[in-house]
């Protein structure tokens, strides 16, 4: 069985120097897995975690070189895991996950030493151009970005979630009419 260093050793011609250790903290889990497949693929030594504890007690443990942590929690705030690795390590180079309604909370995260936020659903793509990008790099803009009527609509379906699907709480919260409301519900997602 190879060992930590010698796994090592074979990552370091992806760019990654010689530490591709990688916590990936997200709580859905097949995108958790699948993202860990895909960085493994990619060159990183992965560790996952599906909770703010299970993300701090392992970046306590074994202080990653690289993160990607999702904002969104189902025990709280990831967030807490961003600091709970500063406090570990100051070099991380740490990639946060948000939804379209939580982008004052990824600048919060930039401010804490993230290194970037990305609007789920990230592909493996873009979150290794953004966890490997050289200091002063700007991340491309993305070929296809979501249309104005796409994130209008995801915010809608995302504040009729934190509802509970109940309309008339959703239509009083966006200050919009219910009917209006149960209209743009009605219809499949814009391009």
């Amino acid at each position: 069985m190879e060992t930590h260093l010698e796994k090592t050793k074979d990552h370091v011609d992806h760019g990654l120097g010689p530490d591709p250790s990688l916590l990936i903290v997200d709580d859905d889990g097949p995108f958790l897995r699948r993202l860990a497949r895909a960085m493994e693929s990619r060159g990183f030594v992965v560790d996952t975690a599906e909770s703010v504890a299970e993300g701090i007690a392992k970046s306590k443990a074994r202080p990653p070189k690289y993160a990607v942590v999702d904002l969104r929690l189902g025990d709280g705030n990831g967030l807490d895991v961003i600091e709970a690795i500063r406090q570990s390590r100051e070099d991380t180079k740490v990639i946060v996950l948000t939804g379209y309604g939580n982008i004052a909370t990824a600048v919060t995260a930039v401010k804490l030493g993230a290194l970037d936020y990305l609007a789920k659903p990230a592909d493996a793509d873009d979150i290794f151009s953004a966890l490997t990008q050289r200091p002063g790099e700007k991340a491309d803009v993305p070929e296809n970005p979501m249309s104005a009527d796409r994130v209008r609509w995801e915010h809608i379906q995302r504040v009729y979630e934190m509802c509970e699907r109940n309309v008339s709480e959703t239509a009083r919260r966006l200050n919009m009419h219910r009917r209006t409301l149960q209209r743009i519900l009605a219809k499949r997602a814009p391009k």
